[in-house]
């Protein structure tokens, strides 16, 4: 991996599409509904709207991996709205959007689930194309409901995303002079770059709560993003029809947990988790990330050794462990969040019908419990020799 990968972190690098350029009635069709979810939601017009596809005549062969993720987002959203947009979820999602959804998913090497990538990497606009991704200038394809609140928890994800982009790059090129034995100062510029990142990734996470309300996310926005997977609302799992034999599959649903950021610089850092039910639950998501990824992740995992690096060079501690510090805030925020947005929402005892877990979060997980846990070792890493 000697070529600098991730230009833009770990969105694509090049803007994605929100409508196929095609002459394909049925995906004339498929983006004319799922454009129209909220307004189908609404009315209980998404059911008998998803009976219409047909996609015989389509090839999938014929476009292109940015198409492809286009696609992707927007039968995700479509089965996602089919399955938990009534007072009880559907057990069975229906040919043909079943099988169209396993084809394509499987051509982009993640299950047939509403994942992070689609929900939020793959699914966004810039409003002025001639400026930088920010806060002011990003836009949502497509969302379940709409509203400030589901635009603005969705548009926090991708500006941190953009935010981390420089502390990617220094983790990849901090690999690289590792294995060359660098020198100590060459490192220590690339750590201050990872902090600077860093704090501008915290800087956007803290203001989740300016425009997305905790009782609007956890009754009006969560309920669509569920897996089924640790989920009482579908405990044997779903459907899909015409695929895997017609055997239920459980899948866990869209969590920032499938994000890269935090992994690749576990790795970078050499931040241990213990092997027990939490370890495994953070190799399972990496399953729901792009394959592309989920290798950068494995590739910093097996050549980091930045912990024993440190060690020799006692000067670069400080700016190591105020990266840390940084990765310990924002698990620390993101736990706050879980509190305010979910955990406190769930003990009011006020659900909203749409199915889902109140107990769990949208993966699958006792995640007050994860979070801290995440956080404590994230702490563990540090000051190696005070």
């Amino acid at each position: 991996m000697s070529e600098e990968p991730f230009i833009n972190g770990f969105l694509p690098d090049k803007n994605p599409l929100k409508l196929l350029n095609t002459n394909d009635k049925s995906l004339n069709y498929l983006h004319e509904i799922t454009s129209a979810l909220p307004k189908l939601l609404l009315t209980n017009q998404i059911r008998l709207k998803v009976k219409n596809l047909n996609f015989d005549s389509l090839d999938i062969r014929e476009l292109s991996q940015r198409e492809l993720k286009c696609l992707n987002v927007q039968l995700s959203f479509l089965a996602h709205a089919y399955i938990w947009g009534d007072k009880t979820p559907n057990t069975k999602l229906p040919s043909p959007l079943s099988e169209l959804w396993v084809k394509v998913s499987n051509n982009l090497g993640r299950p047939p689930v509403l994942s992070y990538a689609s929900y939020c990497l793959d699914n966004w606009h810039k409003i002025d194309p001639n400026k930088d991704i920010s806060l002011d200038n990003v836009a949502l394809n497509y969302n379940f409901l709409g509203g400030i609140d589901e635009d603005w928890f969705v548009t926090i994800h991708i500006c941190i995303e953009y935010a981390a982009r420089g502390a990617i790059s220094s983790t990849h090129r901090i690999v690289h002079l590792l294995l060359d034995d660098s020198q100590p100062e060459n490192i220590k510029k690339e750590l201050v770059k990872i902090l600077e990142s860093l704090q501008e990734v915290n800087f956007i996470f803290r203001k989740m709560p300016d425009k997305c309300d905790p009782y609007i996310y956890y009754h009006r926005v969560r309920p669509y993003i569920f897996g089924w997977k640790n989920n009482p609302a579908l405990p044997n799992g779903l459907i899909y029809e015409n695929c895997f034999d017609d055997v239920p599959q459980l899948f866990r649903g869209e969590t920032g947990a499938q994000s890269s950021i935090i992994p690749t610089l576990d790795a970078l850092f050499n931040v241990k988790h213990e092997r027990d039910e939490l370890r495994d639950y953070l190799d399972e998501m990496k399953n729901y990330m792009p394959p592309e990824h989920r290798k950068f992740i494995d590739y910093v995992e097996s050549n980091s050794k930045l912990s024993e690096f440190i060690e020799k060079n006692q000067d670069l501690q400080e700016v190591f462990d105020l990266c840390l510090s940084e990765i310990s805030a924002f698990r620390s925020q993101h736990l706050q969040y879980a509190s305010d947005y979910i955990h406190k929402q769930n003990t009011k005892n006020t659900l909203f019908g749409t199915g889902g877990s109140v107990v769990r979060g949208t993966g699958g997980t006792p995640f007050m419990r994860y979070l801290k846990k995440h956080r404590d070792e994230t702490d563990k890493s540090k000051n190696r020799k005070s």
